[in-house]
């Protein structure tokens, strides 16, 4: 059976995608990680994506700049910057139409402030299986940029896989290290993004609770209130549960 996803690598020294897990790298508090299943299976839910080596984005206001060890202090950003290196190696074998068109690595977009980053990845799904590219679930937030998440159509558009920030610092570094996630990649299935699934909700009120709200209000709420929640109860419930 093939898999959900490949990742295809462009640059070898990169950090591999990895499974996501429950302790979000270790960043959630111990309680949540033992108790809360909740919040364990949202971590977990996708691969972490990471730089592929350190460097660093300068904001001023108007322009930005960037900086890698290959080369001393900071370069402007002034459209697109190729990972060291990498445009060459690329057109030694690619074949010769592809030749020149190796990925950039970092894109000044039109926005402000705002840069796309290339994981040095690209990526295939499954049929009818996208990606939603995020930050990662429950760790903290990166400080000195915000970012955006999309959806990709990973099955059909073969393409870099990357990720858009918009930074919020001036006139200091923002760092990035290939040992801590850039973003998360998250499969989703076509169906659930289409609109006859997406439209199939409904708001009600309390007072139109029928026999089997209060049911399971008297089972989730009441009894568990009464005779008090055993530490783990959801972990063993859901662990219990029939697969499928």
């Amino acid at each position: 059976m093939p898999p959900l996803v490949t990742f295809h690598q462009f640059i070898e020294s990169a950090h591999s995608p990895e499974r996501a897990d429950r302790s979000a790298g270790g960043t959630i508090p111990t309680r949540a990680f033992r108790y809360c299943e909740a919040l364990t299976s949202a971590s977990a839910l996708g691969w972490y994506v990471f730089p592929p080596f350190p460097f660093s984005l300068l904001f001023d206001g108007s322009e930005i700049g960037w900086a890698c060890p290959a080369f001393e202090g900071f370069i402007p950003l002034s459209r697109a910057a190729q990972f060291p290196y990498l445009s060459a190696k690329f057109d030694e074998i690619a074949p010769p139409w592809a030749k020149g068109f190796c990925p950039p690595f970092l894109s000044a977009l039109k926005e402000p402030g705002t840069v796309q980053i290339w994981s040095g990845l690209m990526v295939r799904t499954a049929r009818d299986t996208n990606l939603l590219v995020r930050p990662p679930v429950n760790m903290p937030r990166a400080r000195g940029y915000e970012q955006y998440e999309g959806l990709v159509e990973s099955d059909i558009w073969f393409g870099p896989l990357f990720t858009n920030i918009r930074l919020l610092r001036t006139d200091f570094p923002v760092a990035f290290s290939p040992s801590d996630p850039l973003f998360m990649a998250q499969p989703v299935q076509r169906e659930a993004m289409s609109d006859g699934i997406l439209n199939s909700f409904q708001v009600g009120r309390v007072q139109d609770f029928t026999e089997r709200e209060w049911d399971a209000f008297r089972h989730s709420v009441v009894a568990r209130n009464e005779r008090g929640c055993p530490i783990g109860e959801d972990a063993v419930r859901r662990r219990r549960r029939p697969a499928g």
